[in-house]
């Protein structure tokens, strides 16, 4: 989450298989390299300051909380009637004060030359504006008096006030906002104002049990020092500025995480009481009423504005928040015009980058770029600008990139309604196959291979790191990286098909059934999907000093379960050390193309620090709160019998 600051910042400086198409790159789509792209940034900076007004309001809402939104309006707007473009954000709104401009105040240059009202507002309780913050303020159906406010009803009096009184519109308005911006953006859709004509959510906070702070209950650690430690800071009146978190001292995270020691450490030694999230975090280890309420995925019922979802498939913070926000919004509102885009974008990656490059691993001439131009400026016109949005029904349900291939494609439905379930299992020898495993009679009585299951011992007092490379915080990049120096660790199991001979194109979730065995009573099972490029691949001109592609193992997704929410969130339980035992969950979503001629690898580890916080391995109530002592080896085992197939179903696209 530490990421969220830097995004702030940037932001501120047939049948089914017919209606699935390939996007040609218009003819001008070119590589942008970075002086280009930096050179257009600083011109759109140049250009709102010639051809855009700044005026700051204090808004009102129903309580008589007063909330500070600055105001971008063409020079023009008391002739030429604009609509609005609303971004609510608990990262400033500034810079405050006459004259002083944010360096992008549109979130992108095709919509910053068409012309709109740009607002941009301190949430309650944030930089200047007055009132108290909650962090993801539980959302209400019901509000019986002017003092039952949430996001919802703040959102309802902004877009209020800056029709009637702020600079002259046509009575539209729109909402975006990416990161925690877009929960605003999400949960602003339940004001349900008859004027908010258009959302997109942006890679957006949804549910801190699934995205950003956990994944199925395991803790993302080094978002904690990066994220929490500034952002977390009390407020107790508004202010411009709020100071620096705690520093680590080391560019090396690995290092601090493992001298810090169990997680009480980390109030203890750094954050000393002072961080409220992190206080309630760490006394809802579970996923309760508390991480319930703050889940607004049930209320998205009812919804009237035009939703466009917008998420990167290499996001390292908020993948499942766009991927789950768009399928909520799906299943809850028949009728809605409802869409989604996910790119091969890090997190924001599309506002703040090219989309090039994520690591070592190039996706083709800007994506970012055709992204904001296609999409994103053509469904805020059509919904804002037309008086009949046309031009929004040609926009499809789904845009996705398809990596490997480096091209859009566009979908009636996502997942595609084409993609066909096919279960992966793992075999014996580490093999990966779609046949299910025998049970190796003749094999057996060789005594050569183990045909019942694969075993590694996992340590915590050497946890399997989660990139190679020495680094301070979480690395987006990881999202791609080489996998080569873990597959060559005792403690991480690696599984791969032979050499594909034909392209193998997977759409949609995968569901990971593991049969596992543990000498503890409880333990973390990490899953990566892995494409291993050829031997003789050619090295990329663009990639790190020293990296080759030949052999690369480029992970494409990954995803960590904690055990003990095998069978539910809310009740946790232990594991009856060793008796096999089913652990089903959920990779999110990928769309990649594994080429003819590369290999399919899936690897399964236990640790992968310090991403990912230490299980102990030894059941106890609250990981939060775990001693030094409570930290144990175990011995664990991956299955892969005909009884107890350890297996993968994916959706394959023929």
């Amino acid at each position: 989450m530490k990421n969220h600051l830097y995004l702030a910042a940037l932001l501120a400086l047939g049948a089914a298989r017919a209606r699935a198409q390939t996007l040609a790159l218009p003819p001008d789509t070119q590589r942008v390299s970075d002086a280009q792209f930096k050179a257009r940034f600083f011109a759109d900076t140049l250009y709102a300051h010639e051809h855009y007004t700044k005026t700051e309001y204090e808004v009102p809402m129903r309580d008589g909380a007063k909330l500070h939104t600055v105001v971008y309006a063409p020079k023009d707007a008391d002739r030429v009637r604009y609509p609005i473009m609303l971004n609510r954000t608990p990262y400033s709104a500034g810079p405050y004060g006459a004259g002083r401009y944010r360096l992008r105040i549109a979130q992108n240059s095709t919509m910053l030359h068409e012309g709109y009202i740009f607002a941009i507002q301190d949430v309650r309780g944030r930089y200047l504006s007055e009132g108290t913050f909650e962090d993801v303020r539980p959302a209400t159906e019901q509000h019986p008096t002017k003092k039952d406010v949430d996001e919802g009803t703040d959102t309802f009096d902004a877009i209020e006030y800056l029709l009637k009184k702020g600079p002259r519109n046509n009575g539209r308005v729109g909402q975006w906002g990416i990161s925690y911006p877009g929960f605003y953006t999400t949960v602003g859709l339940l004001s349900r104002h008859p004027a908010l004509k258009a959302s997109s959510p942006q890679a957006p906070v949804t549910d801190w049990f699934w995205d950003d702070d956990h994944h199925n209950g395991a803790y993302f650690l080094t978002g904690a020092m990066g994220f929490w430690g500034g952002f977390g800071q009390a407020r107790p009146q508004p202010q411009a500025h709020y100071p620096d978190g705690p520093a680590m001292g080391t560019p090396d995270s690995y290092d601090f995480y493992y001298r810090l020691g169990p997680l009480k450490n980390l109030n203890e030694q750094v954050f000393k009481g002072k961080i409220k999230h992190w206080n309630d975090l760490t006394q809802h280890p579970n996923y309760d009423a508390f991480w319930q309420a703050r889940n607004p995925r049930p209320r998205l019922h009812g919804l009237k504005a035009a939703v466009l979802t917008v998420g990167g498939f290499n996001d390292a913070e908020d993948l499942f928040g766009a991927l789950n926000t768009y399928r909520s919004i799906e299943q809850q509102n028949p009728g809605l015009p409802n869409r989604l885009v996910m790119g091969p974008w890090v997190h924001g990656g599309w506002a703040g980058s090219t989309g090039e490059m994520v690591g070592n691993v190039a996706y083709g001439p800007s994506p970012s770029r055709w992204f904001q131009e296609n999409i994103e400026a053509r469904f805020f016109k059509a919904y804002l600008k037309d008086d009949k949005p046309t031009a929004a029904a040609a926009l499809p349900e789904a845009t996705v990139f398809e990596g490997g291939n480096n091209r859009w494609r566009t979908f009636d439905a996502w997942p595609p309604k084409q993609a066909q379930d096919k279960v992966l299992y793992f075999r014996q020898a580490g093999a990966l196959a779609f046949s299910p495993p025998t049970d190796g009679a003749n094999e057996r009585r060789r005594g050569d291979v183990n045909f019942d299951f694969d075993q590694f011992v996992s340590d915590p007092a050497h946890p399997v790191p989660f990139t190679e490379a020495i680094v301070e915080g979480m690395t987006r990049e990881y999202m791609t990286d080489d996998q080569r120096f873990a597959s060559r660790r005792p403690d991480v199991l690696t599984y791969q098909t032979g050499v594909l001979a034909e392209d193998l194109t997977l759409a949609g979730p995968i569901k990971a059934l593991l049969q596992v065995a543990t000498t503890g009573t409880d333990a973390d099972w990490v899953v990566k999907i892995i494409d291993v490029y050829p031997d003789d691949t050619p090295d990329n001109p663009r990639t790190a000093p020293g990296v080759h592609l030949g052999g690369y193992q480029q992970m494409v997704r990954s995803e960590v379960m904690r055990g003990r929410f095998r069978n539910s969130f809310s009740q946790p339980e232990p594991f009856v050390a060793g008796q096999v035992t089913a652990v089903p969950f959920t990779v999110q979503d990928l769309m990649h193309t594994f080429k003819k001629g590369h290999r399919l690898m899936v690897q399964v580890q236990s640790t992968w620090f310090p991403l990912v916080d230490r299980n102990p391995q030894k059941y106890v109530p609250n990981i939060f709160e775990a001693d030094a002592s409570d930290f144990q080896s175990a011995t664990h085992r991956l299955y892969h019998t005909p009884a107890q197939a350890s297996q993968l179903v994916l959706k394959v696209l023929p």
